[in-house]
């Protein structure tokens, strides 16, 4: 690889069926990285505006086009996937084919590459390790001693890899599909899908509606015994009724459908759930006995997982626990970019999460004291506002850029923003975001774990403390805070949210990502306009101003 060169990585590979929705493959995106530094970053999805978009071999040719960097020489690495190895255009004009190998590689993988009318140089990296740099941008180089993991549905040749680091290199301790059982209980288990009445074309939003559903239920050791037992019914696709007669049979309990709101149907899903949580934590500590690292860094969709993520923070298995905004599929490109750019330059630059900039034409983002005290007015008197502030996150949270934002104190407000404006389902739980003073407020901890800045935890909220909050408190009297922690993070949510604070005592809002049922997060101004209105929200904060719908 040349130093001189910007990186462009890719993760493009073309599914196994040319289904309309995502399959096996899904949430393709792009990043060109030079010196470190995140120049270009996209997520299909948000140009094109079909979920989890899959098709960056259709689109490919036409967006480099776009910003006129067909004939740029980059260093080029594309990102591999469990169904293959290629990257072809749908015309042709771009085809890579990477090595067949039988191991996973700690290294790129020197490939052949035709580029839109020429040779050129081109590496593979696996998915597993695309995962894992990942990390890179938002932290800095690995600690030494570090376990670096991945936990996925399925990489290139695993859905579980774990490597070792230290003395700025990497070795591989394992990679295989013993964990299969585990992360197939989210993309794959019949009993699940029916239970959230989901088709196999929406699996990919089946994770995070099961993990909203679990916190209404509670864990069974019996009921753990008794799925397990059936292997979890993940086969009853073309026989629904057998779950049924087995509940009868054994518990004495008359089913006569997947009711959610059924104790017992709400037992199993949480029970499955806490199963998860479990044996992953069960895993890490086994892993951690056995290399003795310090430090680990967690990646793959299954790091999206909240409920897993606090134990293994409260276990206190390591010193430091590290998972990227972009832990699932829809930061592999980025985090192919930063191996190569890390292999180049030694390291890598630290970044904000607010990376998916690609045809956002205007970043000046300008508000006074009077803007915020506007928009605070609005969101004083009930309304929902949308937030579209310069560039969008990476990632599949809304960290504050592309926002839906209201009161956190008023649980009808909270269903109405998720159910009515969203098209959510009755048990998905919206997330509060606030200062890290306010975090201390509701949760009486003295200090605040840094991954709460992504989201990627829940807090138990103090009781005397939920009333304020009750419109983002889960069932189980948990919350998904996202807490800003310093005001360079986001100054515009800060300075809104201090003012809130000190002058009407307002503590939190509720943050959710600016997007309806079945659409990606809103990317452009434009997008946020358009959303706004179809989804019959109050108004658009666009770069600091507000603007009423």
């Amino acid at each position: 690889m040349n130093p001189r060169k910007a990186t462009l990585a890719i993760y493009g590979i073309q599914d196994r069926f040319e289904y309309e929705h995502p399959f096996y493959v899904h949430d393709h995106n792009l990043c060109i990285m030079r010196n470190g530094k995140v120049e270009h970053f996209f997520q299909l999805e948000r140009l094109t505006r079909r979920k989890r978009d899959n098709k960056l071999y259709e689109e490919l040719y036409s967006i480099l086009k776009e910003k006129k960097l067909l004939a740029e020489d980059f260093d080029l690495v594309f990102v591999d996937n469990v169904v293959g190895r290629t990257f072809l255009t749908k015309k042709g004009d771009c085809r890579f084919e990477a090595p067949l190998v039988n191991d996973l590689s700690t290294d790129l993988e020197a490939g052949k590459c035709w580029w839109f009318g020429r040779e050129a140089n081109a590496w593979a990296l696996n998915h597993e390790l695309a995962h894992v740099f990942t990390c890179l941008p938002f932290f800095g180089n690995f600690k030494e001693n570090s376990l670096l993991v991945h936990f996925d549905g399925g990489a290139s040749l695993s859905n579980f890899s774990a490597w070792y680091y230290l003395n700025n290199e990497i070795k591989l301790i394992e990679a295989h599909w013993d964990y299969q059982y585990l992360s197939s209980i989210f993309n794959v288990n019949a009993l699940v899908f029916s239970v959230i009445g989901a088709k196999l074309s929406e699996q990919n939003s089946v994770p995070g509606k099961m993990m909203g559903l679990a916190g209404h239920g509670r864990y069974k050791k019996e009921l753990e015994d008794w799925l397990q037992k059936n292997n979890f019914f993940t086969d009853i696709w073309g026989n629904k009724s057998a779950f049924f007669k087995q509940v009868k049979a054994d518990w004495n309990i008359d089913l006569k459908s997947f009711d959610q709101k059924h104790p017992f149907i709400l037992d199993c899903i949480a029970t499955l759930h806490e199963l998860f949580v479990q044996e992953t934590v069960k895993i890490l500590k086994k892993l951690q006995l056995k290399t003795q690292t310090n430090n680990l860094y967690y990646t793959g969709g299954c790091a999206l997982n909240i409920v897993a993520n606090t134990r293994i923070i409260n276990e206190n298995i390591f010193n430091e626990v590290f998972i990227p905004p972009c832990t699932e599929d829809s930061g592999l490109a980025l985090g192919a970019a930063a191996f190569a750019e890390w292999k180049k330059h030694g390291k890598v630059k630290l970044h904000s999460p607010y990376l998916n900039n690609w045809n956002i034409s205007n970043t000046e983002i300008e508000y006074t004291a009077g803007d915020i005290e506007n928009t605070a007015k609005v969101l004083l008197a009930g309304k929902i506002i949308g937030v579209c502030n310069e560039n969008g996150e990476a990632g599949p949270r809304a960290l504050g850029n592309r926002s839906l934002l209201c009161l956190a104190n008023n649980k009808k407000l909270a269903q109405k923003i998720s159910m009515q404006h969203k098209g959510r389902e009755w048990y998905r739980p919206v997330a509060p975001i606030m200062p890290e003073k306010n975090t201390k407020y509701f949760t009486g901890l003295q200090s605040i774990h840094h991954l709460s800045e992504f989201m990627l935890l829940d807090f138990d909220i103090l009781p005397a403390k939920q009333k304020e909050l009750e419109g983002a408190v889960h069932v189980d009297g948990t919350a998904r805070i996202q807490t800003l922690f310093k005001r360079e993070q986001n100054p515009y949510i800060w300075d809104l949210l201090t003012f809130l604070d000190k002058k009407h005592n307002c503590k939190a809002l509720i943050n959710t990502s600016f997007n309806s049922k079945g659409e990606p997060i809103v990317h452009t101004a434009e997008d946020a306009v358009n959303s706004a209105k179809k989804m019959g929200i109050d108004g658009v904060v666009i770069n600091g101003k507000l603007r009423l719908i």
